[in-house]
């Protein structure tokens, strides 16, 4: 199949074995062509740059959207070799980065209140906030219902990824 006309692509890694030894994937992604470009090893910049390299600078141009995660070796090389594309971020690593938010507000709000003898209003509140609400159980439920009440820095970070979650669908 040719290499003209590839317009929007998805970069991924996978890893090779246990530990940190992974491949570098590349996948084109628009429309009714979906198909594996590039396999590099390595999760590097010059891992990604063989792909443009290959792809050429032409056709690197031409696309319009790149999917990938934040991780900044690969952020970098896409605003050197394709700056003209849209960078859409996966949505798994930011609903990590929302939840890696959130747990800090909580363990920060949860150490304060402790401070001020009100401790036990966060107790047992973490998978509360870090769980999908359709997987709490009954009890989980009442205890956000009544967390919800409060004004709690939490709660709003909570409600901040919900309302997030809720505009992606």
């Amino acid at each position: 199949m040719p290499l003209d006309g590839i317009t929007a692509i998805g970069i991924d890694e996978i890893a090779r074995s246990k530990g940190h030894k992974y491949i570098t994937l590349v996948y084109q992604i628009a429309g009714t062509h979906k198909r594996l470009l590039w396999v590099a090893e390595n999760r590097t910049e010059e891992s990604l740059r063989g792909f443009f390299d290959w792809l050429n600078p032409t056709r690197s141009k031409i696309i319009e959207f790149v999917c990938s995660d934040m991780w900044k070796p690969y952020l970098k090389v896409i605003n050197e070799k394709a700056s003209q594309a849209v960078q859409v971020l996966d949505r798994f690593h930011i609903m990590t980065h929302f939840s890696k938010a959130i747990d800090e507000v909580r363990a920060s709000e949860a150490r304060a209140l402790a401070e001020r003898n009100q401790g036990h209003v966060m107790k047992h509140s973490r998978w509360l906030v870090l769980k999908r609400p359709e997987y709490l159980t009954d009890k989980q439920s009442c205890k956000l219902k009544d967390l919800m009440k409060m004004n709690l820095k939490t709660i709003k970070a909570y409600l901040l990824k919900e309302q997030f979650k809720k505009s992606q669908r």
